[in-house]
């Protein structure tokens, strides 16, 4: 099987104090990435969808405040480890140039972290007070309820994460942790710290190894296969709101719908989304456009899948960002905020 060629980072004046050179950084601001802790492998992103809200006054928002109740304008979007991920998704929007496969160096605190995000997000805030904008909004949105994990590189590389959790927590935020599911003892250790997030989202985009490979392109070889398996046997241990995503490519990994099934039925996760791939960001450079699927294509996947999973049912979805959601019956949707 052949694995992905994980491209060297470029030349660069070095940062001896960060993870990422100059360039790099410099690269990351101008893409509106805002760097925060010492030594700059956590940022934060205005996510478009809490930009869309407070200038429309709620008009417009994310799918998930519509599938979960939360409050678009309220979330931060945010990463411990922006430089780190151990995959290579032929999907991911992000730039891979700047990616190693684990964390390395001097690694800022969690505390740190998690107040310099909270100050970085309202930064980052008062440049929408020059756009036509919702005055409410814009004053609640510079106090954060929410907090997404899931901006940029693999979060469970962070050896702080259950720390970094718990101290969202602190701050009465909700938290959405997104893992690509290859470091199941992390997930453990989150539960065994009490440090599990308000939800769990774990992303499965194979039914088999070979699939793997070829849409995710592990960097440590197709033995990774074996640890999202292992995940996926943990979930149903772990007691809190679990979701399964599936981001779907036309001639890469949008088949085998009763495998989808077989896989997901083992975890009894709350919930499953499934969404299509969008052709943005650097995933331009790797497929065409014509691997996305429409809304309806995205529907009638789920409704295949939705035939090996008997206690489950289609809840909801949202055209505009082509997602379907499938919910377990025995399930309560919104969350308590």
């Amino acid at each position: 099987m052949k694995l992905a060629v994980i491209e060297e980072r470029p030349e660069g004046e070095i940062d001896p104090q960060s993870m990422l050179t100059v360039d790099q950084q410099k690269r990351l601001q101008d893409a509106n990435y805002k760097l925060v802790g010492q030594h700059k492998h956590a940022a934060v992103k205005l996510c478009h969808w809490t930009k869309e809200s407070i200038k429309t006054g709620g008009e417009s928002h994310c799918y998930k405040q519509v599938f979960y109740g939360i409050n678009s304008h309220q979330c931060v979007q945010m990463t411990p480890d922006l430089p780190a991920c151990n995959l290579r998704c032929s999907y991911c929007w992000r730039d891979f140039r700047y990616f190693k496969n684990e964390m390395q160096g001097e690694i800022d605190g969690p505390k740190d972290i998690v107040e310099d995000s909270i100050k970085a997000q309202v930064n980052l805030l008062t440049g929408l007070g020059g756009t036509p904008h919702d005055e409410q909004f814009l004053e609640e949105a510079k106090h954060p309820k929410h907090v997404a994990i899931s901006l940029d590189g693999e979060p469970t590389l962070y050896e702080h994460l259950p720390e970094l959790i718990l101290h969202y927590k602190e701050h009465d935020m909700t938290t959405f942790l997104v893992t690509n599911g290859t470091n199941p003892q992390v997930l453990q250790k989150l539960a065994d710290q009490n440090a599990l997030p308000t939800q769990l989202y774990v992303s499965l985009s194979a039914v088999d190894e070979k699939m793997f490979v070829s849409t995710q392109h592990p960097t440590e070889g197709p033995s990774m296969w074996s640890r999202i398996l292992e995940t996926l046997k943990l979930l149903p241990k772990l007691q809190t709101r679990k979701i399964i995503r599936l981001t779907m490519v036309k001639d890469l990994n949008m088949s085998q719908p009763e495998n989808y099934a077989s896989l997901i039925k083992q975890t009894g996760a709350d919930f499953i989304e499934i969404k299509g791939w969008s052709a943005i960001g650097q995933s331009r450079d790797r497929m065409p456009y014509t691997r996305m699927p429409t809304h309806e294509e995205i529907k009638n996947f789920s409704q295949e899948i939705l035939k090996g999973l008997p206690n489950y049912r289609l809840e909801d979805e949202q055209e505009v960002s082509r997602v379907v959601l499938l919910m377990r019956d025995d399930t309560k949707r919104f969350l308590d905020l």
